[in-house]
């Protein structure tokens, strides 16, 4: 056996996700985009300390930035470590970049949903373009996710 394929079944899975996004967004668009990090910080979300709870996108200059993305400092790391909410750099492809300033309108947002890590071993964070719900939305989502619970109960 060669040893990517040992270190792969080593591995965990790595996937912080956003909880709050669906409840307080209706998703449109999904796309993955990479990361650009610094070494610390890879280390840091190869072991799960990272959130993304309060992280949102924004377009500048024509480039895409995550900003409050929190990383917790890596624990072997020296004088070398990063700062922990930086604003990071999200890597698209023109296409996909263009198609999300296109599609992006008044009362709409890019909100990060999860943060993992790809089968290269490469930080990714997916993203959605998202449009904001209403309060008589999220009440519909509630009763809705209430009616699927009680169905699986009487189910078994």
């Amino acid at each position: 056996m060669s040893d990517k394929g040992k270190k792969g079944s080593e591995q965990k899975e790595i996937h912080i996700r956003n909880r709050k996004a669906s409840f307080e967004y209706t998703l449109l668009d999904r796309y993955a985009a990479g990361m650009q990090l610094k070494g610390t910080e890879i280390k840091s979300i190869r072991e799960g300390k990272a959130g993304i709870n309060e992280a949102f996108c924004y377009i500048d200059k024509g480039e895409l930035w995550v900003k409050g993305l929190h990383i917790s400092p890596f624990s072997k790391g020296s004088f070398y470590n990063h700062e922990e909410t930086r604003n990071r750099k999200l890597l698209l492809h023109k296409k996909e970049l263009k198609k999300i300033t296109g599609t992006l309108t008044e009362g709409m947002s890019i909100v990060p949903i999860e943060l993992f890590i790809n089968n290269r071993g490469w930080a990714k964070l997916e993203i959605a373009l998202a449009k904001g719900k209403k309060q008589f939305d999220k009440r519909e989502t509630i009763k809705r996710r209430e009616l699927q619970r009680t169905l699986g109960r009487k189910v078994k």
